[in-house]
């Protein structure tokens, strides 16, 4: 069975970062110790929430305490996502390069949080930066929004043929696999919401329908389970097609059910037999 270390933020009420990712991984049939950022009683995106942020020393302590079990080697991936603070990104790459050295194997699972077209930055100050200057470097995998993708090529996609451009330049600057995970608004015969992944040899893209809810959390679901269908063996396209029945299927339940919150408890059999699929078509 993989097993994965996940370094993100949590949440007494909802499903988002560990939240989200430890119930997603461990129903894809992943191990997953959760290393919490922060300890929030709910989202950000509510306006006012209560709980701390977790100092470097402490999410260092937490990871020095797992390596002396004598377990990281068992590693098979480092999952980030939502920092918290700027300083925190400097203890998660420590914690990957831990997990290298137990493990040489193991990957580095990126989802660079830090904003969204409609919003704007929401990261705090010096986390875009770091994310740009020293994250994509290290990352194995990373699979930013278009937003994201924009900020870390430095890039003003037009067309597609821009957004794959894009992908394919933060590929050349560190991570094996990138996954786009919203791409909307480009070409006139598409009508939904596309991700794209591409790897050194490939370049897949998916068309799922728009569903009329902001839904929080959606991409540390994307995420977590991205990384579950790899590192189950699938091939891009596989965990492409995957994913997004997965999540458009999670996503369509929330909605029906009237939820704000993601409806992951009660939509948890979506995660692995979805009732909508959707084949990925490889496009180079």
């Amino acid at each position: 069975m993989p097993e994965v270390l996940s370094i993100q933020s949590a949440v007494a009420y909802g499903f988002v970062g560990n939240s989200c990712a430890a119930f997603a991984l461990r129903r894809a049939g992943i191990d997953v110790w959760p290393v919490d950022t922060v300890n929030f009683s709910n989202n950000t995106d509510y306006g006012t929430w209560r709980g701390p942020i977790m100092t470097i020393e402490q999410v260092t302590d937490v990871v020095k305490g797992v390596d002396e079990r004598g377990v990281l080697a068992r590693v098979d991936a480092v999952l980030s996502g939502y920092q918290g603070a700027p300083d925190m990104g400097k203890a998660i790459l420590d914690a990957v390069r831990l997990t290298r050295e137990r493990n040489p194997e193991a990957i580095y699972c990126c989802d660079p949080v830090m904003g969204d077209a409609d919003l704007g930055f929401y990261a705090a100050a010096g986390i875009p930066e770091f994310m740009r200057e020293r994250v994509v470097a290290e990352a194995t995998v990373m699979t930013p929004n278009l937003f994201e993708l924009e900020y870390l090529t430095d890039c003003a996609p037009s067309t597609f043929t821009d957004v794959l451009d894009a992908v394919a330049k933060l590929r050349e600057r560190g991570p094996e696999t990138v996954l786009v995970t919203s791409v909307v608004g480009f070409d006139d015969d598409v009508d939904g919401m596309r991700m794209v992944a591409q790897n050194g040899s490939q370049t897949w893209q998916v068309v799922t329908p728009m569903i009329d809810q902001k839904f929080t959390g959606s991409g540390d679901l994307t995420s977590s389970l991205f990384l579950a269908s790899l590192l189950n063996g699938e091939s891009l396209g596989e965990a492409l097609s995957s994913v997004a029945s997965a999540v458009y299927s999670v996503l369509k339940r929330t909605n029906e059910l009237g939820r704000r919150e993601l409806a992951l408890v009660q939509a948890q059999d979506e995660m692995v037999a979805p009732s909508h699929r959707f084949e990925a078509e490889q496009i180079a």
